[in-house]
């Protein structure tokens, strides 16, 4: 790996930090700037599940005020994104390069649109938690963190955004706290992922040595950037960057 590459990836890893922890798409920056350097889809793919091992610890460093006092809850949480993550790295390793590549775009497409339609989605969970329905039994919820883990242990863009829902509708707390819990509950089904690809499936370590470092980075400013700045622009920027990757991603599989 050159010394160009190894750089794009670190800065990739940095706005891929910021990205997975403020919003759930760390993979909008991480993935394409794999392919760039030359990484073929599914090596890019689990390459980057084992660099954004990174996110999880900064992002569990930089979100410690919003932790305190989640033990028991994280602790289900993660078991049940774990079995998720392994489900869907069992998957990843015995589907065809081929499938893989038609599908990216489409999960990315999904996650840039649900990233547009979050306040509306918000506004409906609200609604449903005072009407004391929504994910609030444990069967559901349990159900819905499972699915998510799965698809984060598959490919994860949007994982976030997807978990950040689930347990919007099963808590009624500050969004700097359930984003904070989200970001551990992804995590866990990530690093799930990346210790049986690490074993079984073509990583590039260089790489994902330079990305991770980035996303170190990144992922410990992020929480701090939910404090302060408004996240609306921040979103919407982040979701046309996600739509404009999977329009390229189709002309390129197309």
């Amino acid at each position: 790996m050159s010394a160009g590459s190894a750089l794009l990836l670190a800065v990739a890893g940095i706005a891929s930090g910021l990205a997975g922890s403020i919003a759930g798409l760390a993979s909008l920056f991480s993935y394409p700037a794999l392919l760039a350097a030359g990484l073929p889809p599914v090596s890019a793919n689990v390459t980057n599940t084992v660099a954004l091992f990174f996110n999880t610890a900064g992002t569990a460093a930089g979100s410690r005020e919003e932790l305190r006092g989640q033990g028991r809850r994280l602790a289900r949480l993660v078991l049940l994104a774990a079995v998720g993550g392994s489900v869907g790295a069992a998957l990843l390793l015995g589907t065809p390069s081929s499938a893989f590549e038609r599908v990216v775009p489409w999960l990315i497409a999904l996650g840039s649109v649900l990233i547009l339609v979050r306040e509306p989605l918000r506004r409906l969970t609200e609604g449903r938690l005072t009407e004391g329905g929504g994910l609030r039994t444990a069967l559901p919820l349990t159900c819905a963190v499972l699915l998510v883990g799965l698809y984060g242990g598959y490919f994860g863009a949007a994982s976030g955004v997807l978990m950040l829902a689930v347990l919007s509708l099963s808590a009624d707390e500050p969004l700097r706290v359930t984003n904070a819990v989200k970001n551990i509950a992804t995590g866990a089904a990530n690093v799930t992922a990346a210790v049986a690809y690490a074993f079984l499936a073509p990583v590039d370590w260089r790489a994902a040595a330079a990305l991770g470092l980035g996303c170190l980075v990144g992922s410990r400013m992020g929480p701090v950037v939910v404090r302060r700045l408004p996240e609306r622009p921040l979103r919407i920027a982040i979701a046309l960057a996600g739509l404009g990757l999977a329009v390229s991603l189709w002309l390129r599989t197309g």
